[in-house]
């Protein structure tokens, strides 16, 4: 465990939207920011930081928090893990209760994964320098394509030797369990046999975007028909292929700087481009793109560039799986090398500036790059010419914004030499084609609209959940003008908290956590204090920390996401923090009252002597009066 005062000193330290910026572009909005959510695929952002308060809320997928939750839900870290990675970017020290050997012992597995993977890390690069085969080999190797030293130390290179067990006996000497190793993909156990996975190979250490090594890639130096030249970690706990891009680590605050992403095929070309100071590059490690790594890529920029080998049949095989960067809404450009040339190779021939100003000037937008090279290849062919065509229409059928569309169906009419008109017919049996299939399709996750904004009756929800809802509104108001000065009745004046408790002597809430919140509250007030949501949040209980985070994020918030998403003005609650008080209650007590009926109801119905009939009914009536009374003063109809 990390002592309590170390973790103190860092919650002082951290800057929400220093911490969320490293993985999101964020946007001024007021006083706070937004963007899009890092964990749904979405056009319109949901996604707001409230510095004040120092949290975010994403209202896409729900997920809240302080920058310790946000580092540990974006990455999928611990939550010591989360703490290190951020006293790390703090420059504090950490300090442990226990000493290390016991903490190692005591850490669960997923950080003792993290653990025995970085000891590889460092046992790799250790040979790479210190023993003499991994000189002689593996370190002559990368100097022979011209890599620094600087540069080997800054992606953390390395050599495995030629031995079956080097690492196996290396991690037992120094007391790490060997189930470990297994699973982190380091040694293989078959057949009753075990050995390491990588051998006589240079290593090329894979990091998560906070730079923890959670896996390795490895190419063979010797001619070996029976092994592949690159063997990669497998999956595991830690390394999901298709959720990680190789170099990103180093690159993201680049590819934000130059608000663009080089997107090349190998780990040589993501470190050659490096060197080359090209930094804003990251490879998919020989993988098709997928929709993760496409997402990771948008986290940081929406502009791609994908460098092609100078290889007719590659480009033409790669160029199919760009359709999915442009479903997601990026813009993609792109470059060929000459033939036989590769980014590693071309950098190095031309040299750093003129390898830079090859890139600048040869970036060409995708449609028209992926126009050209299909119309040069089709030539006079016209069947492969009216192929050519359905598969650039079928890619710009993938790009989200109409008006995108419509430029580049002008331009490819010119470069195809075809009626515009045709092009616009072929896009739109792709588009309509592709809005039945999402007709057919589940429903995409919404933002709910709050009961206020739709009908009155609400058939989807019970009774249950609508009490529910209102008590949530009316603790709302709590939680956040608590100590906002309001008028009674008489127009004296009063802390909003005690008009509160005053409007809800004759309320029992339901819900336990909403429960818990106002025992808090109710404690303290007559103590003769006001408990902030500061204080809330500090409590060691995730229950009430995710619901005060929603309700404080809401105040600042929803409005404005209400108006984007569906066009309704809503009235801002802190205008009139007391009237709104008053309704949110009312309206609670309303759906009470709704709630006490459909008990009686039932009650009623299994009722079989006069005394309790006539009991039940009295009561129902003395409760449809009261009932009506709260109607009368919302406004609403009731039957």
């Amino acid at each position: 465990m990390i002592d309590q005062t170390t973790i103190d000193e860092l919650k002082s330290r951290i800057d929400i939207v220093e911490v969320v910026g490293d993985f999101v572009t964020l946007k001024r909005s007021g006083q706070n920011y937004k963007a899009l959510s890092p964990f749904n695929n979405e056009k319109t952002p949901s996604f707001y930081v409230v510095p004040s308060k120092g949290i975010f809320k994403d209202f896409s997928s729900g997920k809240g928090g302080d920058a310790i939750t946000f580092v540990m839900e974006v990455d999928g870290l611990s939550y010591i893990e989360a703490l290190k990675y951020l006293a790390k970017k703090y420059g504090v020290e950490v300090i442990e209760e226990i000493p290390d050997d016991e903490y190692q012992a005591a850490q669960n597995e997923r950080e003792s994964l993290f653990i025995v993977l970085g000891f590889a890390q460092q046992y790799f690069e250790d040979l790479l320098w210190k023993d003499d085969e991994g000189r002689s080999i593996g370190l002559s190797y990368f100097k022979e394509r011209a890599f620094s030293e600087e540069t080997i130390k800054e992606f953390g290179l390395g050599y495995s030797l030629e031995a079956w067990d080097g690492l196996i006996k290396a991690a037992d000497k120094k007391g790490y369990k060997q189930e470990y190793l297994e699973k982190a993909g380091l040694k293989v156990v078959k057949e009753g046999k075990e050995y390491d996975r990588f051998r006589g190979r240079v290593i090329f250490p894979i990091h998560n975007i906070t730079g923890k090594v959670v896996a390795f890639g490895a190419r063979i130096l010797k001619k070996d028909k029976k092994q592949p030249k690159y063997l990669n970690s497998p999956e595991t706990e830690l390394y999901q292929k298709s959720k990680i891009l190789y170099g990103l680590y180093q690159a993201k605050q680049d590819i934000r700087k130059e608000d663009n992403c080089y997107l090349v095929e190998g780990y040589t070309d993501v470190i050659s481009l490096h060197q080359a100071g090209v930094k804003n590059v990251v490879s998919s490690s020989g993988t098709a793109l997928t929709e993760d790594q496409i997402k990771l890529i948008g986290r940081y920029t929406k502009n791609i560039t994908v460098l092609f080998d100078g290889d007719a049949a590659g480009i033409k095989a790669a160029t199919r799986g760009i359709d999915m960067i442009l479903e997601g809404g990026l813009d993609v450009k792109a470059i060929a090398f000459p033939e036989g040339e590769d980014p590693d190779s071309y950098a190095k021939q031309l040299g750093t500036s003129a390898f830079r100003n090859f890139l600048d000037t040869e970036a060409t937008d995708f449609i028209k790059f992926k126009t050209s090279f299909l119309v040069e290849e089709a030539s006079s062919d016209p069947l492969k010419k009216a192929s050519t065509i359905k598969e650039i229409v079928n890619s710009i059928a993938k790009i989200p914004d109409p008006i995108k569309r419509t430029v580049y169906l002008k331009e490819c009419s010119g470069l195809l030499d075809i009626s515009e008109a045709v092009l616009v017919a072929e896009l739109n049996k792709l588009l309509i084609s592709a809005s039945r299939d999402k007709k057919n399709a589940p429903p995409e996750q919404t933002i709910p609209i709050p009961e206020e904004f739709q009908e009155e009756e609400v058939k989807e929800f019970n009774i249950d959940d609508l009490v529910d809802a209102w008590e949530r509104e009316s603790l709302k108001m709590l939680v956040n003008f608590a100590t906002t000065v309001v008028k009674d009745a008489s127009e004296d004046e009063q802390y909003l908290i005690a008009y509160f408790f005053s409007e809800t002597e004759d309320v029992e809430y339901k819900n336990p956590v909403y429960k818990k919140i106002l025992n808090l509250y109710q404690e303290r007030f007559h103590e003769g204090e006001i408990i902030t949501p500061e204080y809330l949040l500090g409590l060691d209980d995730q229950e009430i920390k995710s619901v005060v985070i929603d309700l404080i994020t809401e105040k600042y918030d929803v409005s404005e996401l209400w108006w984007e998403k569906y066009q309704i003005a809503i009235n801002r609650q802190e205008d009139e923090p007391r009237d709104a008080t008053f309704l949110n209650i009312a309206r609670l007590k309303f759906r009470i009252i709704q709630k006490m009926i459909e008990d009686n109801k039932k009650d009623l119905e299994k009722s079989e002597d006069i005394e309790s009939i006539s009991k039940f009914q009295e009561k129902h009536l003395k409760l449809k009066q009261k009932g009506m009374q709260i109607a009368k003063i919302l406004g609403n109809v009731t039957t």
